[in-house]
């Protein structure tokens, strides 16, 4: 199954609601792996991304990048739903990356080009109403002065520090 997600569609987890990729990503599922292909691309200073969700099962998930460059985008949130982890792994050909458990994440494009990405999540424990309540995640990945930056939610209370691996 192809699923496209459109920038109408992210509108709920954007720093700026307007403007954005036509095909924001594509979601092809196949039994139990998903590839995602990001476009690369902008909503104003945000780069381009997947709207993000928790998973409720208890396993690890795995991630390889396949092609292009991007950011694997990490939250763990306490019972209130404020974060209190925030993790960034910059993406690459071959990397791969194992999801801790209880860990929301998101994929950002933040190349020139596709970003290609193979998982083994599984759709039937995804939630991501609490994204859609926050509108996202503590920070937004952004383009200050041609750099990858970071701006804080609003919505959150709490904004841990940045740690990267």
């Amino acid at each position: 199954m192809i699923i496209s997600k459109t920038h109408k569609d992210l509108k709920d987890v954007l720093m700026e609601p307007k403007g954005g990729a036509k095909e924001a990503y594509y979601l092809i599922k196949e039994d139990d792996q998903n590839i995602t292909i990001l476009s690369p691309g902008k909503a104003g200073m945000e780069f381009n991304k997947t709207h993000g969700y928790f998973h409720q099962l208890k396993q690890v998930e795995l991630l390889v990048c396949l092609y292009g460059q991007g950011l694997l985008v990490m939250q763990r949130n306490d019972e209130t739903g404020e974060a209190k982890e925030f993790k960034i792994v910059t993406l690459h050909p071959g990397k791969q990356v194992a999801i801790p458990i209880g860990f929301g994440h998101t994929i950002i494009n933040i190349g020139r080009t596709f970003l290609v990405t193979l998982d083994n999540g599984e759709d039937k424990s995804v939630d991501n109403k609490e994204l859609k309540e926050k509108h996202g995640f503590a920070y937004y990945v952004v383009e200050k002065k041609g750099e990858v930056g970071f701006e804080t939610n609003p919505f959150y209370k709490v904004h841990p520090q940045i740690t990267s691996e």
